[in-house]
């Protein structure tokens, strides 16, 4: 095994070889480069192929597990209250900053960049609640897997999940089943993360051949004013949350999920690492059910990140247009993209849609301005999905803490590196409802250090 794990090591070293390779490419031939765009496509594809098979297997797994269906009931009103309160502390974060930057002052408008933004607000238009809520019902029960929509696939799980909850010992073997099947989902999960290299490269090229450097010069205030304020909040406002609440440093949990954040860093896209988050938080110690109702509903409604981007982007346009927002019209913009902006975390650029699609619905003056930002929004796009898989791996840690499902004794064991994650199974069968016994230093199942017979 400990050879199989040093395959994959080399693998996430030859992601970040790729994509500095492509970064040379995009400046020395930026033509060509762009041309590579769908490498990187085709490998967030193949990502998103597993998704619904890798939630359904979970949430299946993990509600049909538990004995009682108010436990799972508390879990998904737990998480929700909490992603509502998250998502307001990040909006209040990104305007107390956004108005202290002033950014977009003094820029103006060019006639390329009103129709860049008038594209955006077509692609982006705005979803009403009623829209949004029928769209979580599939038209067919096997419709929500083949449209790749999470939300969907969610409602599905957890309705076979409560069927065979129902079941009793009847759904005992369809269980044993999906879990076998998950087995496999995973193991073709881990083959395609071979082809992350491949996809990092042509992703990274093409975004460097297609803005150079000149995009970024007149932009650099509120890109770097975004990052900062991403770091801020994940190390201060999260990292504290999750010292306070659980005990686990917020850099050890990063630490562990390194290789995530570089897949991220990679593709722009939080959900190509959605499969790998599932699986390590069960890992880490958090029970099935909770991982399994808490990540996909946190891809949804968790979007500390893109909450941010709406609240300085909102501001930069409209100082940009020289028609400030006033305090007022701050608040009300901003909930309303807040509320428009479900389920774009997992979609590359969907923040850029968001933003120009509520300003359309809301403030119809600025949307010309959302040109502005399309050169920098890939880059912007990158801090977005860092910071919303972030906070749906802290979030899972303290709604699994609150409800008495996380391991803290595995925690420990595998922060500190004594308990290592198969990269090439992708499973850990040593967690199930509750949280089990304290974990001495070697594996129980010994599924971490000693091959399968």
């Amino acid at each position: 095994m400990a050879a199989r794990r040093d395959r994959t090591h080399y693998l996430y070293i030859a992601v970040i070889a790729a994509v500095l390779l492509g970064i040379i490419t995009g400046f020395a031939a930026p033509g060509t480069a762009v041309e590579l765009k769908p490498l990187g496509t085709g490998f967030v594809n193949l990502i998103k192929m597993m998704i619904s098979p890798v939630i359904f297997c979970t949430i299946v797994l993990g509600v049909g597990s538990v004995r009682k269906a108010a436990k799972v009931g508390a879990v998904g009103g737990l998480a929700l209250g909490y992603f509502m309160v998250m998502s307001t502390v990040a909006l209040a974060i990104g305007l107390l900053v956004g108005n202290l930057l002033e950014p977009g002052s003094g820029l103006h408008l060019t006639e390329a960049a009103a129709k860049a933004g008038a594209a955006q607000a077509k692609a982006g238009g705005a979803e009403s609640t009623t829209e949004f809520l029928l769209g979580v019902v599939p038209k067919t029960l096997v419709s929500a897997f083949t449209e790749g929509q999470v939300l969907q696939t969610l409602l599905v799980a957890l309705l076979c999940g409560f069927a065979l909850q129902a079941m009793g010992a009847a759904g005992e073997p369809v269980l044993r089943g999906i879990g076998h099947v998950q087995k496999l989902v995973f193991r073709v999960l881990a083959m395609i993360m071979w082809a992350a290299p491949v996809g990092a490269f042509g992703a990274i090229a093409a975004l460097v051949g297609a803005t150079g450097v000149d995009a970024l010069k007149s932009l650099a205030v509120i890109m770097i004013g975004f990052y900062t304020t991403c770091l801020l909040f994940v190390f201060l406002v999260l990292g504290t949350l999750l010292r306070v609440c659980t005990g686990v440093s917020i850099f050890a949990l990063l630490r562990y999920l390194g290789r995530e954040f570089l897949l991220i860093l990679s593709t722009s896209s939080s959900e190509s690492a959605l499969p790998r988050l599932i699986a390590k938080m069960e890992h880490l110690g958090v029970s099935k059910p909770v991982t399994g109702i808490t990540v996909p509903t946190g891809y949804s409604f968790n979007l500390d990140g893109t909450a941010i981007y709406l609240t300085m982007a909102s501001l930069f346009v409209a100082e940009a247009m020289d028609k400030p927002l006033s305090l007022g019209e701050q608040a009300s913009l901003l909930v309303f993209m807040i509320i428009a902006s479900k389920g774009a975390a997992g979609v590359t650029g969907a923040g850029l849609a968001t933003l120009a699609g509520g300003l359309q619905s809301h403030r119809p003056e600025l949307v010309d301005g959302v040109g502005l930002i399309v050169g920098i929004d890939r880059f912007m796009s990158e801090a977005r999905a860092l910071t919303n898989f972030a906070g749906n791996a802290v979030a899972t840690v303290l709604v699994g803490t609150w409800t008495k499902e996380f391991d803290k004794a595995r925690a420990a064991e595998v922060l500190a590196g004594r308990l290592p994650f198969d990269e090439t199974t992708l499973v850990d069968d040593g967690h199930g409802e509750a949280p089990a016994a304290p974990v001495p230093a070697q594996p129980a199942d010994g599924k971490d250090t000693v091959p399968a017979a």
